[in-house]
């Protein structure tokens, strides 16, 4: 009998490099992401994380390395083509139409998967019409799935911040995401908020199958989440594995507490997810 050949990661970061100007924004940073795992990228301010995040989903330039998806480089993708590959991504701070009621937010994050385009809907044509129809049930799963019924046609600038938050992950999840890509979800939120955002990630992943990158300043949410924690300091991978493994690695706590730097580099090696 033939061996199967593994599948490779879903995701992978080969020696990533990106500068700004002189300042060396990310220094060989090297991970894999494989399908059904989250993984947690921290670091302490200005160690690379959001540049990362930026390089993924083709904000930022790379200037050195790979990112490759299902196997295909990102590096020749347009920006606008990243989220039909099926990447979906929140920001740090909250990136929704502000003027806009929930429901049609939620809606534009499905839109991309019908086909349609806004022309198309404003003449009304009979197929835009029937991909009205579709979008707007879409929209309504996903408005339920995270407790949004109730708000779906207000505004978005009348909601909380919490609120908001959640309007942008329906808004991402809307699109049938391989890969969700979550920038600092619990930023802002209070003690109560990030409880329930742990339990609502928690299960939105055990229901939907979906990969998690996860980048997130409070601890307890990466830990309790993730599979493996990748830890970034002045754009250099310092570590990666279980999350007991980093929180209790020497070079982590440097990172945090304060120290000089270990010696050995550990950037461009392989992490299994």
């Amino acid at each position: 009998m033939n061996e199967q050949t593994p599948p490779g990661p879903l995701l992978r970061c080969q020696d990533v490099r990106v500068r700004f100007g002189g300042i060396l924004a990310l220094d060989g940073v090297g991970f894999d992401v494989n399908e059904g795992a989250i993984v947690g990228i921290i670091g302490p301010n200005g160690a690379g994380k959001t540049t990362l995040f930026n390089c993924i989903s083709r904000l930022y330039p790379v200037h050195g390395g790979d990112i490759s998806f299902a196997g295909r480089s990102l590096l020749a993708t347009p920006r606008h083509r990243i989220a039909a590959l099926g990447i979906a991504r929140t920001f740090q701070n909250v990136a929704l139409f502000d003027t806009l009621s929930v429901a049609e937010n939620v809606m534009l994050g499905a839109h991309r998967r019908f086909g349609r385009g806004f022309v198309a809907d404003a003449l009304r044509l009979r197929s835009a019409v029937r991909a009205g129809r579709e979008l707007s049930n879409e929209a309504e799963r996903w408005l339920a799935m995270l407790g949004l019924e109730g708000v779906a046609q207000r505004r978005v600038s009348d909601l909380p911040f919490g609120t908001r938050k959640r309007v942008e992950l329906a808004r991402a999840l809307a699109g049938k995401p391989r890969l969700l890509m979550l920038d600092e979800p619990a930023a802002g939120l209070n003690h109560a908020e990030v409880e329930e955002l742990t339990v609502r990630i928690r299960s939105l992943k055990e229901r939907l199958g979906l990969t998690i990158l996860l980048v997130e300043h409070h601890m307890h949410v990466v830990m309790s989440l993730s599979d493996t924690v990748i830890a970034l300091d002045f754009g250099r991978r310092i570590a990666a594995g279980t999350p007991l493994h980093v929180q209790q690695h020497p070079d982590v706590i440097r990172a945090y507490l304060g120290g000089p730097p270990h010696t050995t580099r550990s950037s461009s090696a392989k992490v299994a997810s």
